[in-house]
């Protein structure tokens, strides 16, 4: 079956969520879903962005996979996989919009302080990584967004933007195969996800590429500044989904 939505609108959301991704290693998810779901299914505007996200983390890791930390990579995913089934359980046991409300705080309280504070908090080692990898798997299993402990985590270790987009490159491209695996058994990759998918892809690796020329420019500090902005911007329009 050929979709029957606009595909302008389409590449457009695809182009502007993957060159986030690519600039700065994660967002893709919080802007392509919400956009497609206006003009498709989500039960195809899911599978599709998955797919784009694996796209991003082979191309990026084929360039920049001597810059991931293996360690704090392998601990994040094999601690999202036990925070999972959690998730899974808040989402049938808890109201979706007090968890939202107070992650969004969170989330704006602590990039706040961030940006403004003097004083930054950082952590020096990754035995706390599993604390971060257990949040997006609940958060991952709860509300599909798995992304906003992940960057915490990342900034908090203080890396390189090189350092920081390959880790956690290194951390989606397992948790996407994983979710790709879940929809193709679920019966969710349909003929119009891959359809979609070819479609669009001149136009995704077009973004990757430009995604990568931004980020090379980007120096530690800004980028920084950047990733800080992003998860505000993310707080804040999770605050607004709980109360509208």
């Amino acid at each position: 079956m050929i979709a029957n939505w606009p595909m302008i609108h389409v590449m457009a959301v695809l182009f502007l969520a993957t060159f986030v991704r690519s600039a700065f290693g994660f967002g893709e998810a919080l802007i392509a879903v919400p956009l497609l779901a206006l003009v498709m299914p989500v039960d195809v505007a899911a599978p599709l962005a998955v797919l784009i996200s694996i796209t991003v983390s082979v191309i990026v890791l084929a360039q920049d996979w001597r810059h991931v930390h293996v360690r704090s990579a392998g601990w994040l995913v094999l601690s999202t996989l036990v925070g999972t089934p959690l998730g899974l359980l808040l989402l049938t046991r808890v109201d979706g919009a007090v968890v939202k409300t107070c992650l969004g705080v969170l989330i704006v309280a602590f990039s706040s302080y961030s940006l403004w504070s003097r004083k930054k908090a950082a952590l020096d080692d990754d035995k706390l990584a599993w604390i971060f990898g257990f949040a997006a798997g609940v958060l991952g299993g709860a509300y599909g967004m798995n992304g906003p402990p992940l960057v915490m985590y990342g900034a908090l270790r203080g890396w390189s933007p090189k350092r920081f987009r390959a880790t956690l490159q290194g951390y989606f491209l397992p948790a996407s195969l994983m979710a790709m695996t879940g929809y193709w058994l679920a019966g969710l990759w349909k003929p119009e996800v891959t359809h979609d998918y070819l479609t669009s892809l001149p136009v995704v690796v077009a973004a990757i590429l430009l995604g990568q020329a931004v980020h090379g420019r980007l120096d530690g500090h800004l980028f920084l500044r950047c990733i800080h902005v992003g998860l505000i911007i993310i707080g804040v329009a999770l605050v607004l989904q709980a109360v509208v």
